[in-house]
C-alpha cells in the first residue's frame, strides 16, 4: 500500500479528522538513520503525526517543527512537516535498546522519559508561533492528544503505531486525529467516545488490511463521515551539496580558514537524511573566498 492521508468530516462538520498509512516513510527513516526498533517506532509515531498535522497547514511554504526533549536514554526527536505532505525527520539517539514494557511492547516511554513537546509553526510571519506542554506518557499520541487540549483548546483523539518485523524493518506503519469542532453536540461526543473506545489499536487495524478510509469509517461510525481530500506523503529531505555550500560560507572566513589549514577533507552530515557531503581543501577554499566577497559587500 502506498503512503498517504486521507482528511474528512462528520457530524455535518462537527468533527474534522484525519487519518495516515506511512509504512514507507518509517521504513525509509528507519534506513537512513539506522534505527533500533524502539527509536524506530517513537520516529516513526512522530513522523507520521507530522505528516497529518503538516497537511492542516495553510500555506505551500508554511512548516510544521515537533520537537520531543526527554531525559529518557533516546533524548529525543525533531520532526519537520510541510502542507504537501513531506515530512523528515531525525532521532538525538538513534540505538536505544531497552527491554518490552509491561504489555509487551516496544518501551517508547521509556526511550523519551519525562520531558517536554514543542511544536511550532512557522506561518512567514515574523516570530513563529511556538507551544509547549510537558510529556503525558511518553508514548507520543497521548502527549499530542494533551497538546491540542492545553495548548490549542481542541477536544482531539490522537493514535499512532509503528509495528516491527523479526528482522526489524517496518511492517505497518499509520495513525488517525479526530478534532470536535466548537459546540459538537453532546450525542455526537458520546458516539464518538463509544467508537474510541471500542476499537484496537492503529496497527491492529491496518494489520487486519483496513486502509485510513477504512479507519475512519470504523471510529466516526454513525456520524456521517464524508471525505474531502487525499494526498500522498513521503520521507523527503531538501538537503543538497549547494544548500551545504551556503552554511559553511555562512560560518564565516576564519572558520573556513582553520578547515583549510588542517590540509584534509570534511565531511558534513545531514541530520534528517543522514546524507553525506564531502568537501576537498580546495573546496573550502573557494567558499572561503565567497565568505570574503560576502562580507565585503556587506
Amino acid at each position: 500500500m502506498r503512503d498517504y492521508i486521507v482528511r474528512a468530516t462528520a457530524a455535518g462538520a462537527q468533527i474534522r479528522a484525519f487519518a495516515a498509512t506511512t509504512r514507507n516513510l518509517v521504513e525509509k527513516a528507519r534506513e537512513a538513520h539506522d534505527t533500533s526498533p524502539v527509536m524506530t517506532a517513537a520516529l516513526g509515531r512522530l513522523l507520521t503525526a507530522g505528516a497529518m498535522m503538516g497537511v492542516m497547514l495553510k500555506g505551500e511554504k508554511d512548516l510544521l517543527t515537533l520537537q520531543i526533549r526527554g531525559d529518557g536514554p533516546g533524548r529525543g526527536l525533531t520532526v519537520t512537516a510541510d502542507s504537501l505532505g513531506r515530512v523528515k525527520g531525525y532521532p538525538l539517539v538513534p540505538d536505544v535498546i531497552l527491554p518490552a514494557n509491561s504489555l509487551g511492547k516496544l518501551d517508547v516511554s521509556g526511550a523519551m522519559g519525562p520531558g517536554i513537546l514543542s511544536v511550532i509553526r512557522d506561518m512567514g510571519m515574523r516570530e513563529p508561533y511556538v507551544g509547549q506542554t510537558p510529556l503525558q506518557t511518553g508514548e507520543i499520541a497521548e502527549d499530542l492528544t494533551y497538546y491540542f487540549a492545553t495548548s490549542e483548546q481542541t477536544p482531539s483523539s490522537v493514535g499512532l503505531g509503528v509495528l516491527m518485523e523479526r528482522d526489524n524493518t517496518v511492517k505497518q506503519a499509520g495513525g488517525f486525529i479526530i478534532q470536535l469542532m466548537p459546540n459538537t453536540e453532546e450525542e455526537v461526543i458520546s458516539r464518538l467516545e463509544k467508537n474510541l473506545s471500542e476499537v484496537s489499536s492503529v496497527t491492529t487495524m491496518l494489520e487486519a488490511g483496513n486502509t485510513p478510509e477504512q479507519i475512519l469509517q470504523i471510529l466516526l461510525e454513525g456520524l456521517g463521515v464524508e471525505f474531502t481530500d487525499t494526498m500522498e506523503t513521503d520521507f523527503v529531505c531538501g538537503c543538497d551539496k549547494s544548500r551545504v555550500e551556503k552554511a559553511l560560507i555562512s560560518i564565516g572566513e576564519s572558520e573556513l580558514q582553520e578547515m583549510i589549514d588542517e590540509g584534509k577533507e570534511i565531511e558534513v552530515n545531514c541530520q534528517f537524511c543522514n546524507r553525506h557531503y564531502l568537501f576537498s581543501v580546495e573546496e573550502l577554499d573557494a567558499l572561503r573566498i565567497k565568505a570574503q566577497k560576502a562580507r565585503l559587500k556587506s
